[in-house]
């Protein structure tokens, strides 16, 4: 702490802050003010982030409902339109108009769906550009602050708020590092996954078309191997927009969303995980529900994918103080100080990130841990400050 002190000259900044100290009190409302208004507006920007998913997402089901419609109309076209005995000029037509009609409602939504989706992209990039702007209105708050507090003489408290800001700069820095890491991994895995897949289709088409014209007799079975492939891939893009941002979070909260999460991974990877909820089923604030999810999601992560764990429990416990959360396994376990010290010595965004992301909502995340006999995490979170 004395390190980061005695970088500063306090004789220099008495004598320049004395000569500017009414500049800096009438500056100050006027940049808290800039500072709440691009907060409004971020926030303001969240909301119709949240409402522009969700209308992404309903006119996904849309669409998806529309081909499937679509796909039995032209089937039912074909048959008709073979079978002259059975069916009437009129059935044809009919049959006709209806596969046109869905082939237009298909054609508009996916034109609605391309224009949401550009929408939704404006809309970020514009939240990061008032999300810069809102950071550099904080920063310069906090440096109006600092001198304030130079000139009332209190350099002791002075120095807990640089020790705590040089503290929040080093978390936000992990943060933005994690995001990073965050990107890459989703990069890989649609390269591995979903990309992959597509190159796949794009073959299978290609083969398909030359079967057309030479081998119909196997056309059939090559269509059912592409359609199965397309359904797959759809399901792994799916699967990552879950594990981006679980659009259930938002809508539904914690609870019924760590319910789904858990049941696609026993189904997914035939793990046995129990899952028990005490208390009031109630929605926290957007912060708390995403840290706590994340903070789930990274322990179950963990326990299959370090710790082998073949059994995992997952506790919610709500009373009238606390929010208790408790991740359990049966897996190789750890030693907690070795692990905590190397991560703290490199870009770790394990446990330590857990922990600091905790820490900033006012909680506290605990970890018993001994090799060969399992892991327990527990966090706990003021219910007050958590519950909206």
């Amino acid at each position: 702490m004395n390190a980061l002190v005695d970088v500063f000259d306090f004789s220099i900044l008495d004598k320049v802050i004395k000569e500017t100290t009414k500049a800096i009190e009438s500056s100050k409302e006027s940049l808290f003010e800039i500072a709440e208004s691009a907060k409004d507006i971020h926030r303001k920007m969240e909301s119709d982030l949240e409402r522009v998913n969700l209308e992404v997402q309903q006119v996904i089901e849309k669409v998806d409902c529309l081909e499937s419609l679509y796909k039995k109309a032209r089937v039912r076209l074909m048959e008709v339109s073979r079978d002259f005995q059975q069916y009437s000029e009129e059935d044809i037509k009919k049959a006709y108009m209806y596969a046109q009609e869905l082939q237009v409602q298909l054609a508009v939504e996916r034109e609605r769906e391309m224009g949401l989706r550009l929408k939704r992209d404006e809309l970020v990039r514009s939240m990061v550009r008032v999300k810069e702007m809102s950071v550099k209105a904080d920063e310069l708050v906090s440096r109006v602050d600092m001198a304030l507090t130079l000139i009332s003489g209190n350099l002791t408290e002075f120095s807990h708020q640089l020790e705590g800001m040089q503290q929040k700069q080093w978390i936000g820095g992990r943060i933005i590092l994690a995001q990073e890491e965050e990107r890459k991994r989703v990069a890989r895995e649609i390269h591995d996954g979903p990309a992959q897949t597509l190159a796949n289709v794009v073959l299978r088409a290609e083969y398909c078309e030359k079967l057309l014209a030479t081998n119909r007799s196997e056309l059939a079975g090559q269509l059912h191997q592409l359609k199965t492939t397309v359904r797959e891939s759809l399901q792994d893009i799916r699967r990552i927009i879950f594990n981006l941002r679980p659009i259930t979070l938002d809508d539904m909260g914690l609870i019924p969303t760590v319910r789904r999460y858990i049941e696609e991974l026993k189904l997914r990877e035939g793990i046995d995980v129990f899952f028990e909820v005490r208390g009031e089923e109630l929605r926290l604030k957007n912060p708390y529900e995403v840290a706590l999810f994340r903070l789930i999601q990274e322990g179950l992560n963990n326990a299959k994918k370090h710790a082998r764990a073949t059994r995992i429990g997952v506790s919610i416990i709500i009373t009238g103080d606390e929010i208790k959360v408790t991740i359990s396994d049966n897996g190789s376990g750890f030693d907690v100080e070795k692990v905590l010290a190397e991560a703290a010595g490199k870009e770790s965004f394990g446990l330590l990130s857990m922990k600091e992301r905790i820490e900033l909502l006012n909680g506290e995340l605990k970890i018993d841990s001994t090799p060969g006999f399992g892991t327990r995490i527990v966090v706990l979170v003021p219910r007050e400050q958590a519950v909206l």
